[in-house]
Parts: structure tokens; sequence; C-alpha cells
């Protein structure tokens, strides 16, 4: 099986104090407990390179990754639940923002929707935001291994008819649709 090292460089709160790297990066979006660091963690065949918790809103910084120098993932705070301030929210969400519009490294964003759920009143907000910028995406279906192998393609369709654009499945337990992933980021980093 195809497969890229993986290492975690460094945390950041802001756009001033992210690593300047000429490599193509793809920042991940999603609630909390969606699966954007049990995904990291696939893709690296590595179960502790990206910390996870039951205990959503843990992910606090944008957290970068580089694989294999080929590509960085940038793991950002859920959106959704999270026990923190208004101040707090606020003001993640001013970062994220300067951080999503100025980024020059940005390649493509990566919006995660949960296969076991309807897509949500903020997934739907998130994905507004980025087509009022124009901003690249496309999503990916994480924990597809609890839907039944004959209704993944059903999910599926129902992603993408509510967003449009590629739609990948993805499990983060039986690294099925790594692969495919890992190529399709490559493909996309070209």
């Amino acid at each position: 099986m195809k497969q890229l090292n993986a290492n975690f460089v460094i945390s950041a709160e802001k756009l001033s104090q992210c690593p300047d790297f000429p490599l193509p990066e793809f920042p991940l979006l999603g609630r909390s407990n969606v699966g954007k660091s049990s995904f990291i963690n696939a893709l690296a065949n590595n179960k502790k390179i990206a910390k996870t918790s039951n205990t959503p809103g843990k992910t606090r910084l944008i957290n970068f990754f580089n694989f294999s120098e080929k590509f960085i993932v940038a793991d950002l705070p859920g959106y959704g639940y999270a026990k923190v301030s208004k101040e707090a929210q606020a003001r993640w969400q001013k970062y994220l923002e300067e951080y999503l519009l100025n980024r020059e490294q940005i390649k493509s964003l990566i919006q995660f929707i949960d296969a076991r759920h309807q897509i949500q009143k903020n997934d739907l907000q998130m994905r507004e935001w980025v087509k009022t910028y124009n901003l690249p995406i496309f999503t990916i279906v994480t924990k597809i291994d609890y839907i039944p192998r004959s209704k993944v393609q059903k999910v599926i369709s129902e992603v993408k008819k509510e967003f449009g654009g590629d739609v990948l499945p993805f499990s983060s337990t039986d690294r099925f649709y790594c692969e495919k992933t890992i190529d399709y980021l490559l493909n996309l980093c070209n």
C-alpha cells in the first residue's frame, strides 16, 4: 500500500506564525470530532502523529504536518461545539479567516463530513463562506466504515448533490481509501 512519511512541523495561532514552506498546503475544515486528526494519522499510517480525542474542541491551533516533502496538511480547530468562551471563538474565527484567505500555499481546502449523520447547518454555513470567496475545495466523507457497504454510494451521492465538486469516501479505521486519497492529493499538487 502506498504510504507517505509524515511529521508534525509546528502549531500556529495565526497567519503571521505559520511556517514558510514552498509546498502545497491542504487545510482541513470540519466540525469537532469529524475525524480530521484520525485522517492525518491514517494517511501517515501512524496513530500518534496527530492527537485525537473524544472531547470536541481539543484542537485550538493550526497544526502543520509535512507529508514526505510532497505537501502540507494543516489541521484546523473544528467548527461547532467547543467549551471555550465567545471571545475565544471570535478570535479563532478572525485568525482562521485571515489564514484561509491570505495563505498563498493553500492548494485546496478539504471539508470533512461525518458519513453517519446528515449534513449539519454549520457544514452548510462553512461551505457558503468558502463559495463566497471562491476558494478551491473538495469533500471527504469520514467514518465510512460505519455505513453498510450497500449504502456508501448513496451517502456519497447525497453529499455530492449538496456540495458539488469531488467527494471522496474515507475510513481511518480500516485505511481502505487511503491510497486513493493520497493519489488525489498528489495529483492536485502537480
